[in-house]
């Protein structure tokens, strides 16, 4: 005999429902589900090789390979006119091009012309940019207008300069006759030309270094600035303790920059020339490294010697890299 107790505990409630067992789901679903598990893992972890991979591929068929083509061809004796026939001859084009009085005359012209350039033109940017850091009217006009030399061909640009600086008929000597001084031969006098050849590198590049400066300068905290005005620095105090300070690594960053630009130096000293050769005037008076190169490989058709002149290039670009690199580590351990 059963009580109302037992029967209403083996009975459902009145009025209710069986609780539902979930239900498995179909063997279809589970390996759609580990599929698309499977592929999301693969897309998460190889897209980000697919995104990278062309400029990889452009780097290996322009970059790399020339590179290594290029340092297989300085061992070689090779002509332009027989690119395919190389007849080995180890480091012999290299003891030959640092023998060459010729190749030590670019060398010098491209240091001087680097220094001559690259100086007044970092000046110059600091001084823009420190200037361009206050609050003026117009100012994305001006920062606009600082891009428009970089912006602009370098043939167009040198051939400008090439008129100014004409030694009958160039602005640069009717100005300087304006005040007694006789016209300057700007294209065959040695530091004249190299002196006019900077101007247009000058030119070029301060206003891109300028917005670099300006960019790094208003990343510095303004908190600084108002520490150093409370204990009673001026403009001047705070852009010697407070911005030059903060700004050492950006400095050393275009001080590097402008060195391996001055170092590639090619169209501005080509198209000043007068007979817009690559001897770099009648007396290889602003011939620099970049010209050399081409006038053995391109001019003299010595393809195994302008090679070995640009793996010499490249090393001093890598001995640059590595002063850079020990000068950026004393700087963040000082720091």
């Amino acid at each position: 005999m059963t009580t109302g107790h037992d029967t209403a505990a083996a009975s459902p409630a009145k009025g209710g429902a069986a609780p539902a067992r979930p239900s498995a789901a179909p063997p279809d679903d589970e390996r759609r589900r580990a599929r698309l598990s499977r592929r999301w893992q693969r897309d998460v972890r190889w897209s980000p090789y697919a995104f990278v991979s062309p400029f990889f591929l452009l780097f290996l068929a322009f970059g790399l390979f020339p590179l290594i083509y290029t340092g297989w061809a300085s061992l070689h004796q090779v002509e332009l006119t027989a690119p395919t026939d190389m007849s080995w001859v180890g480091f012999r084009n290299y003891t030959r091009i640092f023998d060459d009085d010729f190749f030590w005359n670019a060398a010098r012209n491209t240091l001087t012309i680097g220094i001559i350039s690259t100086v007044p033109q970092l000046l110059m940017a600091m001084g823009l940019a420190h200037i361009l850091n206050y609050k003026l009217r117009a100012s994305t006009f001006y920062r606009v207008a600082m891009l428009a030399p970089y912006a602009t061909s370098i043939a167009a640009a040198s051939l400008v300069f090439v008129l100014l600086f004409g030694r009958d008929y160039g602005m640069i000597n009717w100005a300087l006759n304006q005040v007694g001084i006789d016209n300057i031969d700007w294209q065959n006098d040695k530091w004249a030309s190299q002196i006019a050849i900077s101007s247009i590198v000058i030119w070029r590049w301060t206003g891109y270094n300028a917005l670099i400066y300006l960019a790094a300068m208003q990343a510095i905290p303004q908190d600084l600035y108002e520490s150093a005005a409370l204990d009673g620095a001026n403009r001047w105090q705070q852009f010697f303790h407070v911005t030059l300070p903060s700004l050492r690594p950006t400095i050393l960053f275009t001080v590097v920059v402008s060195t391996i630009g001055a170092s590639q130096l090619f169209g501005e000293p080509l198209l000043f020339d007068a007979n817009k050769g690559a001897s770099g005037g009648s007396q290889h008076q602003f011939q620099t490294l970049g010209l050399y190169l081409y006038e053995q490989g391109w001019v003299n058709q010595h393809l195994g010697r302008a090679s070995a002149i640009a793996w010499t290039m490249f090393l001093i670009l890598i001995v640059i890299g590595i002063v850079n690199y020990v000068i950026s580590r004393r700087l963040r351990a000082s720091s």
